[in-house]
C-alpha cells in the first residue's frame, strides 16, 4: 500500500455493519426518511444495482447494498430473519421511533425505560434488518454483583471471580 493512502479512510471507525436488502436504493429513501440517514456516497453497478450507498446515522457509518445472490449475499427477506441487530443511540428516541413506526418499521419489543437506564425498543425495517433504539436516560454501571444474576437469568452460568 502506498505511504499517503489511508488504511482507514478519514471519518470510518474500524469496523462498519455492510448489511444487504432487496432495492439499496429504495432503502436508502427509506433510511433517509425514517432514520434520518445522510446518504454520502454510493456506487451503482451496470445492470442498476448498486454495490453500496454509504449511510450516516450520526457519527457512524452503514453500508447497505443491493442482494447478489450469485454471491451469495443475500437480505433477511431472502433467508427468512436475521440473527444481527443493530444499535442505533440518538437523542429523541420518541420522536424517531414514531417516524419509523409511521414509515412501515414494525415493532419487536416497545419502547420503554429500561432498569439499566435506558429509554430502548426493538424495531424491524421493511427490508428486514432488526434495529435497537436505546437513549441513555439514567445512570447504570455494571457492577460484579448484578452482572452474575443478569448471566444467571439469561440461563448462562456466572463468571464469578
Amino acid at each position: 500500500m502506498r505511504s499517503d493512502v489511508r488504511a482507514i479512510p478519514e471519518g470510518m471507525h474500524t469496523i462498519t455493519p455492510h448489511i444487504v436488502v432487496r432495492d439499496a436504493a429504495h432503502a436508502a429513501e427509506w433510511y433517509a426518511s425514517a432514520f434520518g440517514a445522510e446518504e454520502r456516497d454510493r456506487l451503482p453497478l451496470p445492470g442498476g444495482k448498486l454495490m453500496f450507498v454509504e449511510l450516516w446515522f450520526g457519527d457512524s457509518a452503514v453500508m447497505v447494498a443491493d442482494e447478489f445472490p450469485e454471491a451469495a449475499l443475500l437480505s433477511p427477506q431472502s433467508i427468512g430473519g436475521t440473527p444481527v441487530v443493530l444499535h442505533l443511540f440518538t437523542d429523541g428516541v420518541d420522536e424517531l421511533w414514531q417516524r419509523a413506526l409511521d414509515a412501515g418499521a414494525e415493532v419487536l419489543h416497545p419502547l420503554t425505560d429500561q432498569f439499566w437506564g435506558d429509554r430502548q425498543g426493538q424495531l424491524t425495517d421493511p427490508f428486514g434488518h432488526r434495529w435497537v433504539w436505546p437513549s441513555t436516560c439514567g445512570t447504570f454501571r455494571a457492577t460484579r454483583s448484578l452482572a452474575p444474576r443478569l448471566r444467571r437469568s439469561a440461563g448462562r452460568p456466572s463468571r464469578e471471580t
